[in-house]
């Protein structure tokens, strides 16, 4: 996971910057399906991050279904949708919608995600 980096100077915080990479690593299949990641205080120590940053990425990216954690085991990636660019624009079509009817309601990013979080069960 060399390719992995965290920006200082990026304003978000280096848990979000993992976060990104790995899902757009996951959804251009170049962490395909059942890829095993490397454990948490591994990945902190080439990133030079404390290893709860990792594991709060690796808790939220299980949450909304990138990855499966299985203990001891370890945790690889999750089926996920497609890869094909027209399925990937429809999603992305389907997601703006979403956002900006519920932005027109007046929910803020972070209730935005905990109504999806809700819905997903």
């Amino acid at each position: 996971m060399s390719e992995l980096s965290i920006d200082p100077a990026d304003p978000r915080p280096s848990f979000e910057q993992l976060r990104r990479q790995l899902i757009d690593r996951i959804m251009t299949r170049r962490l395909p399906e059942g890829s095993k990641l490397p454990p948490v205080r591994r990945l902190a120590a080439d990133l030079e991050l404390a290893p709860n940053t990792v594991a709060r990425a690796y808790r939220e990216l299980e949450t909304e279904g990138y990855l499966i954690t299985r203990g001891r085991n370890g945790t690889i990636v999750a089926p996920v949708a497609p890869a094909d660019d027209a399925v990937q624009a429809q999603a992305a079509e389907l997601v703006s919608a979403y956002v900006a009817g519920m932005r027109a309601l007046g929910f803020g990013s972070e209730a935005i995600v905990g109504e999806v979080r809700r819905a997903l069960g």
